[in-house]
């Protein structure tokens, strides 16, 4: 099997070097209206009232109410309602049972019917 010679310009590979790489690191959280946030982790999590990785304290959020899950190959969080009493909501719109809906920046979620409003908001570090 030939290799294939590819030729190179010196100064264009300068160039590149001296370019600054540009990295960043994305993270997720969800911002409650009292300010508080709670970091999204790069994988599933529980919401609800007891044992949860996201506790909420609130009578119309279900012990086991909502799953967050994180799909890396788009490096998105998608939300899924349990099967709750009083339902998860994404832009007033209530989603179905077992069924994911992918959130976007800026997007308004509610657990059940208290004022448990949160907004996912995407940094850049």
């Amino acid at each position: 099997m030939r290799s294939a010679r590819v030729r190179v310009n010196t100064e264009d590979a300068k160039r590149l070097l001296r370019r600054p790489l540009k990295m960043s690191v994305t993270s997720w959280f969800l911002v409650s209206s009292s300010a508080t946030r709670h970091r999204l982790p790069r994988e599933m999590i529980f919401v609800g009232r007891e044992d949860c990785e996201l506790m909420l304290q609130s009578r119309s959020v279900d012990k086991q109410h909502a799953v967050i899950n994180y799909e890396p190959a788009t490096d998105e969080h998608l939300v899924k309602d349990l099967g709750s009493l009083n339902g998860t909501f994404v832009n007033d719109q209530r989603i179905p049972d077992q069924t994911y809906v992918t959130l976007k920046l800026s997007d308004v979620i509610r657990f059940g019917y208290d004022i448990l409003i949160f907004y996912t908001q995407r940094y850049a570090f």
